[in-house]
């Protein structure tokens, strides 16, 4: 999970070297009444952060750090002490599937993040190391660290060099990790302590980037984990997403907490049916113009010369197929024409021979 907290938060974390950090919470419905219900997002939508700023659905929290849009997609920049650069969905989903198209940050100590994480400090984690080719893969429920066998590490090659496709595909029954459409791991309901242990409230993306392996700020098993020291002479260090592809498995509008009691299980979620506001901004027109305003110039004339090489080769289809439409009609009018003058030969020199004794059986035409 993302270690982003402001140093007064860092005493409360763990001293396992696995451990990052307690999850946090605005109002964590397992312990308070009256928590505000959660937006959805109710149905499934594509974030192209290469062209499109999105700035009504994804929100970038106080935090320290510079999150920029570019051709290249969105850069998370640690660049000193306490930078901590992230992006949260302003909507949650209640099992659903989230894709990120990114490039890890290079640099020892630092850490980039993908991860689901919700308001009973559920959380489901794709983790990078900025100084070696893995990636992590953890879960936490209710935002219990003590559970082992969480976290598992893969071999995967050259996440902070390329761009990779990572996946959470989440249900009420497993959770599956996918790497550019190879599935690297699957955990049951069962596996994750009986359930209790296992992630099944709503959830929001939250993508970022940290300094784990700072020892001013981080515990000593955090840096451990890290990878060791960060070398600030190196920064800034940046990690960029390209697209995230997110689908709610529900058709929510919202998710209340009215129902909720201290087992935070999924079936005490109350759905409110509707179309979700995340996704009449999403697919609003304005929404469209927002998109086209935050393109790069030349992103922009890339996409005008595509529209008018696309509408010249519709026009020059067009009148092929009118000039080809043009002189089959002149044939078939050629050969109609030439047709009548056979029958009309034919029927003068029918009407124009002997019949009988001689004499003209008809007028002449």
């Amino acid at each position: 999970m993302m270690l982003s907290f402001a140093v007064p938060a860092l005493a409360l974390l763990s001293l396992l070297p696995t451990s990052l950090a307690q999850t946090f919470s605005e109002c964590d419905p397992t312990k308070k009444q009256g928590c505000p219900n959660l937006p959805a997002l109710g149905g499934n939508a594509t974030f192209h952060f290469n062209d499109t700023l999105y700035d009504k659905l994804w929100l970038q929290p106080k935090k320290q750090g510079k999150v920029d849009w570019s051709e290249k997609g969105a850069t998370f920049t640690v660049a000193r002490q306490l930078d901590s650069p992230q992006l949260d969905s302003n909507f949650y989903m209640l099992f659903g599937r989230m894709t990120v198209v990114m490039k890890a940050a290079r640099g020892r100590g630092i850490i980039s993040s993908a991860i689901l994480q919700s308001e009973t400090r559920d959380e489901i984690d794709w983790e990078f190391k900025g100084d070696n080719a893995t990636a992590m893969t953890n879960y936490y429920g209710k935002g219990n660290e003590k559970f082992q066998g969480r976290g598992k590490d893969f071999d995967i090659p050259a996440p902070q060099d390329d761009f990779h496709n990572y996946t959470i595909d989440w249900t009420k029954e497993r959770i599956q990790w996918w790497f550019d459409g190879e599935m690297l791991r699957e955990v049951t309901y069962a596996e994750a302590n009986g359930g209790a242990d296992y992630p099944q409230s709503p959830m929001n993306l939250r993508i970022g980037a940290w300094a784990a392996g700072d020892p001013d700020n981080n515990q000593p098993g955090v840096v451990e984990w890290a990878g060791g020291e960060v070398d600030w002479s190196d920064a800034p260090y940046v990690m960029t997403v390209q697209e995230v592809f997110a689908h709610d498995y529900t058709s929510a509008k919202e998710y209340s907490w009215e129902n909720m009691d201290a087992s935070g299980t999924w079936d005490k979620v109350k759905i409110i049916e509707g179309q979700s506001a995340a996704m009449e901004e999403y697919l609003k027109p304005s929404g469209v113009r927002n998109r086209w305003a935050a393109l790069g110039k030349t992103a922009q004339i890339a996409i005008i010369c595509s529209a008018v090489g696309a509408v010249i080769i519709i026009a020059l289809v067009v009148l092929f197929c009118c000039i080809k439409q043009r002189r089959a009609g002149r044939r078939a009018a050629a050969a109609y024409e030439a047709q009548q003058n056979k029958e009309a030969a034919e029927l003068h020199q029918f009407l124009g021979q002997p019949v009988g004794n001689g004499r003209m059986g008809y007028n002449r035409i």
